[in-house]
């Protein structure tokens, strides 16, 4: 199955979605351009009104430190809205999410973004810290996606 363009592209040779009856399994999305093909580094990849709602400073030595998990949070949960769309549900759809980071200190910035994405109920939830993540050092969290949508 090919991806359409706009939402999480397989970086090697897998599908970045699969719906099996009315779920929805989603391969580990990270926070990767899709159309430009470049990672999301901080507040500046991201639009400028969805960074300065979710928190930019303005302030170089803060949004160096916060910009690049918060960028990336918040392009990796867009991405699985786009994906999950694509497949004809919603967010409030999705009821399982594993998420993985370099850094645990991590946590809390992107928890912060994810309710805004979850704001009612949030799903079922796994947290592991990795060692290191593909392509880059740069990745700082990868976020897999299980969704029922239930034949409407």
């Amino acid at each position: 199955m090919n991806a359409p363009p706009d939402i999480a592209q397989p970086l090697a040779r897998y599908a970045a979605f699969r719906q099996v009856g009315d779920f929805v399994f989603l391969s580990g999305v990270i926070a990767v351009n899709p159309s430009a093909g470049l990672i999301v580094n901080g507040y500046q990849d991201i639009p400028a009104e969805v960074a300065d709602s979710l928190g930019r400073s303005g302030e170089f030595s803060v949004d160096i430190k916060e910009g690049p998990i918060i960028a990336q949070s918040w392009a990796v949960l867009d991405s699985i809205r786009r994906t999950i769309e694509s497949a004809g549900g919603q967010m409030s759809d999705v009821f399982k999410l594993v998420q993985y980071f370099k850094n645990l200190d991590h946590f809390p910035h992107y928890s912060r973004v994810r309710k805004r994405f979850f704001p009612d109920a949030a799903p079922a939830s796994t947290v592991v810290e990795v060692s290191a993540m593909l392509p880059s050092p740069d990745i700082l969290i990868e976020v897999e996606a299980t969704a029922y949508l239930q034949r409407r």
